[in-house]
């Protein structure tokens, strides 16, 4: 029987298997996981924002901007013996959640946090897999370390795995 280890908005946890780490209510929020499937360990990261709009927001790198999840992640990865070279990466969330008045020029927060997971990757070097993202709806994530599997729950939706 797997463990359960929960992940509220703004963190990120680390586990290897068997543990599942589970992430609910992502609306614009993006839920970000790295595996290293050879070590059975992953990262779950519920972000909340693309990146700090004011200076005193940058004092604290946290999992809360979506720009500083994957290097924070990757660094706990690799202490817990995890190797950079085999990590893979899911995302899904980023839904736009509110009405098109809501967004800027360059997209609602739904989108400008999933483009920041993706440039936060590529920096990193880390390849995307899978994902579900987008769409005007939240998502709940379950991330079982032992496969790398992600069951990806949404009312009225069907379970998608990514």
């Amino acid at each position: 029987m797997s463990r359960i280890i929960s992940v509220g908005i703004s963190e990120f946890r680390v586990a290897s298997a068997p543990v599942v780490l589970m992430t609910y209510g992502l609306g614009s929020c993006v839920g970000i996981a790295l595996y290293d499937p050879l070590m059975q360990t992953g990262a779950l990261a519920h972000t909340l924002l693309p990146a700090p709009v004011r200076e005193s927001d940058a004092i604290d790198r946290t999992a809360k901007f979506t720009c500083w999840a994957v290097e924070l992640m990757v660094e706990a990865l690799i202490n817990s013996g995890c190797a950079a070279e085999r990590l893979v990466a899911k995302l899904a969330g980023g839904a736009t959640m509110f009405e098109p008045q809501q967004r800027t020029t360059h997209g609602g927060i739904g989108e400008r946090n999933v483009a920041s997971a993706r440039a936060a990757l590529e920096r990193s070097g880390i390849p995307l897999v899978a994902e579900d993202t987008g769409d005007d709806y939240g998502r709940s994530l379950e991330f079982n370390t032992a496969t790398g599997i992600i069951m990806v729950r949404a009312l009225q939706k069907p379970i998608k795995q990514i």
